[in-house]
C-alpha cells in the first residue's frame, strides 16, 4: 500500500502507539500520507502532531509519551476507562468491543484489551464495523480528547484528527460527556479479560 493509500485511521494507529526509532526515523511516508487525508481538520490535526514529531529529540519524545499515557490516569489509551474506570460495568462494555470484532470475521489475541484505541482504529481501519464502532464509542473519545488537551500533550491532535472524521457530538452524547467529565474515573477494581495486542487482529483481510 503507498503511503497516499494508508487509512487516517490506520494513520492515527501507528502515530498512538510508543515512538519506536523506527517510526521516528521513518516519518516521510506519514507526511505523505497526512497531506492526502480528509476532511481539512483532520489533515490539519495530523500535520500539527507531525510537526511536533519532528522538531523534538526522540528520547523527549518517548518521555512524553510515558509521562501522558502510563503516568495519566484520565489519558489512558482505553476508550471504556474514563467513562468506567476499572469496574464491572466497563468489563460489560468491552463486551460490545469483542463481538463487533468476532462480527466482521476477526479474532484478537491475547495480550490488549478491545477498546485499547490504536488497536480499534486498526479495526476501522480494516472493516466498516471498525468506524461504525468508533462511532458508538463518540463521547468515549472525547472523554480523551479533552484530557489530552488539558494536559497540553500534542497527542490531542491525533483524536482530534479521528474525531473530525466522525459525527459531531448529540446532545445524548454531550450530557453524557459532562457528567464523566466533572467525575472521573470510577475506581472499583475487578479483573478484566485481555484480548489483543495492537498488531493485532487475525482474520479476512487483516495483514500479516
Amino acid at each position: 500500500m503507498s503511503a497516499t493509500g494508508i487509512s487516517p485511521y490506520k494513520l492515527a494507529s501507528v502515530l498512538l502507539q510508543y515512538p519506536t526509532a523506527a517510526l521516528l526515523a521513518g516519518l516521510a511516508p506519514l507526511d505523505d500520507a497526512a497531506a492526502a487525508t480528509s476532511p481539512r481538520a483532520t489533515r490539519e490535526a495530523f500535520e500539527r502532531f507531525l510537526g511536533w514529531l519532528r522538531a523534538t529529540p526522540p528520547a523527549e519524545v518517548a518521555q512524553h509519551y510515558v509521562a501522558t499515557f502510563d503516568l495519566r490516569r484520565r489519558c489512558a489509551l482505553y476508550l471504556t476507562y474514563y467513562r468506567y474506570g476499572d469496574t464491572r460495568r466497563r468489563g460489560m462494555a468491552m463486551l460490545a468491543f469483542k463481538a463487533a470484532y468476532r462480527s466482521a470475521g476477526f479474532e484478537p489475541s491475547d495480550g490488549e484489551l478491545p477498546d485499547y484505541l490504536p488497536m480499534v482504529l486498526d479495526f476501522a481501519a480494516l472493516a466498516p464495523r471498525g468506524e461504525a464502532l468508533l462511532r458508538s464509542h463518540r463521547a468515549d473519545l472525547e472523554l480523551l480528547r479533552r484530557a489530552l488537551r488539558e494536559a497540553g500533550t500534542p497527542y490531542a491532535d491525533l483524536v482530534e484528527a479521528v474525531c473530525a472524521r466522525l459525527p459531531k457530538l448529540g446532545r445524548r452524547d454531550l450530557e453524557l460527556v459532562a457528567r464523566a467529565w466533572d467525575g472521573g474515573p470510577p475506581g472499583e477494581e475487578v479483573g478484566l479479560e485481555p484480548f489483543a495486542p495492537p498488531e493485532y487482529l487475525a482474520g479476512p483481510g487483516a495483514r500479516r
